[in-house]
């Protein structure tokens, strides 16, 4: 990953679910452009945040407070490192020293060979099982563009769009909806494959035109800046239909909305 006080809950609960989103086809959950969201990854999540969707980590959250969200009218993602190791998860010793390479920057994480899908596809499996599990909507798979990053690894685009896909596949398959993490380059080509979009810093970097197809496609784009005040960026947000927020690196409760 790249690292106010709320008020009290107003909204009332069939209006708040009402507006995360439908089901498509598949009968998966799929959020619409603008939604409102909160991301929180550190610290006890505050269930009274005033968003229709949250993303939290997959697993530090249990199957308790997933299942206080939806009592509470809220979808819910679960943040899960698909392209980068992170030592301290309980799964960390199944993940041979063959397929880690290069620190991403974050104390503790390196990137995988994204490559060893023989490796890879049943310790993800078994990630996913674990957001199915406790009764997530939807996952949030960071670290989705090794391939544009000093990994370690000779990783090709088209490695990178295979290993994607995957993921993408994986999460449907539980029934699961999917975000696109980053990976701006690759956003015409996989487009069709994820159902929301998750960014962070299009607007210091001048890149959120390089999210429209999501929008084009009405699909939620899940935005945050760390660097920029809301004054900076809520224009732009608001005229591509982004749910964007700013937050803190740490990513706990406090948030800004546009």
């Amino acid at each position: 990953m790249k690292l106010r006080t709320t008020a009290p809950l107003l909204v009332p609960l069939v209006l708040l679910a009402g507006c995360t989103g439908a089901p498509d086809d598949a009968g998966r959950w799929q959020p619409r452009p603008g939604v409102t969201w909160q991301w929180q990854l550190s610290g006890r999540v505050d269930t009274s945040v005033r968003a229709s969707v949250y993303d939290i980590d997959g697993f530090d959250q249990s199957r308790a407070t997933v299942g206080a969200l939806h009592g509470k009218g809220r979808k819910v993602i679960c943040y899960l490192s698909t392209g980068a190791f992170e030592d301290w998860r309980p799964d960390a010793k199944k993940f041979p020293e063959s397929v880690l390479g290069r620190g991403n920057g974050w104390e503790g994480e390196r990137w995988l060979d994204i490559r060893r899908t023989d490796v890879l596809e049943p310790l993800m499996a078994a990630r996913f099982d674990l957001c199915k599990d406790k009764g997530f909507d939807a996952v949030e798979p960071d670290n989705m563009d090794g391939y544009k990053n000093r990994t370690g690894f000779p990783l090709k685009a088209a490695d990178q769009l295979r290993y994607n896909r995957l993921i993408a596949r994986l999460a449907h398959a539980r029934g699961m909806s999917v975000g696109l993490k980053n990976d701006l380059d690759q956003i015409p080509q996989l487009v069709a494959d994820f159902d929301f979009a998750v960014n962070e810093q299009c607007a210091q970097y001048g890149e959120c035109d390089d999210l429209k197809p999501f929008i084009e496609a009405d699909k939620a784009v899940f935005h945050v800046e760390y660097e920029l005040p809301t004054a900076k960026f809520c224009a732009q947000s608001r005229k591509l239909r982004l749910s964007s927020l700013e937050k803190k690196y740490e990513l706990g409760v406090w948030r800004r909305t546009c």
